[in-house]
């Protein structure tokens, strides 16, 4: 599989991805730390002893569901989804020396909602973090966005973000269908400084490798959608009238 590395892209209608640097400044990053540093452990995803995503942090976080709200981030998120996009699910992730895991390609295929309801095209279920997910038709999935803002400086070394341009257009794709575009594709590896931001569509296929120079590597992972969902079904958080 090829690689290339980039600064900046920003077709993210026909990448999938883009890249933007210097979004935010040292103090709003050293906000951003000492608001996610304050989070208990408890509720985090471990691996090896150490934990490496805390979920549900718009409602963990008073500080960042109000950043998710703020006006500079909903600047970014509105010029490509929209002025009806709103945050529906924020993850902590963060590399360390005791929780430095690799990710296989995938696709971000759940969403999380208030309760569980049966509705056709919905499922199949899992529970994370004691809180619903489901997998929703395509259709709601392409209307989503990922605002993925970087607290430390990350590189192939740490752990970077890696991607394939364009797949976010191929559908919901099998596992045989990612193994194709494993061997079939060259990836781009999303290298970004602390205070950069990479937006994503979760139907692209992304991963990235264990950290070989791990420390931190940090990173406020936030969804927004614009969609209502079907049958009675209700993200976990939505904006007023959507619910």
């Amino acid at each position: 599989m090829r690689s290339f590395e980039v600064v900046e892209r920003t077709n993210l209608q026909r990448d999938g991805f883009s890249i933007l640097p210097g979004i935010f400044g040292p103090e709003e990053i050293e906000d951003l730390v000492a608001a996610v540093s304050t989070l208990n452990g408890n509720n985090g995803v471990r691996s090896r002893g150490g934990v490496y995503a805390v979920r549900n942090l718009l409602h963990l976080s008073p500080t960042i569901n109000g950043f998710a709200y703020s006006a500079k981030v909903r600047s970014i998120v509105e010029a490509n989804l929209g002025t009806s996009a709103f945050p529906v699910r924020g993850t902590l992730f963060d590399k360390t020396p005791m929780a430095n895991w690799v990710v296989p390609w995938h696709q971000d295929l759940t969403i999380c909602v208030i309760e569980k309801i049966d509705v056709p095209g919905y499922g199949p279920w899992t529970t994370k973090a004691g809180m619903r997910h489901v997998q929703p038709p395509v259709s709601i999935l392409e209307d989503m966005l990922s605002i993925r803002i970087h607290l430390d400086d990350c590189d192939q070394s740490n752990g970077a973000l890696r991607v394939i341009p364009g797949t976010h257009e191929l559908g919901r794709l099998t596992h045989e269908r990612i193994l194709e575009q494993q061997r079939s594709a060259g990836y781009v590896s999303c290298t970004v400084r602390a205070g950069g931001v990479v937006l994503m569509r979760p139907l692209l296929l992304h991963a990235s490798s264990a950290a070989f120079n791990a420390s931190h590597r940090r990173v406020i992972h936030i969804d927004y959608a614009s969609s209502r969902l079907d049958g009675g079904l209700r993200w976990s958080i939505a904006a007023p009238g959507l619910q």
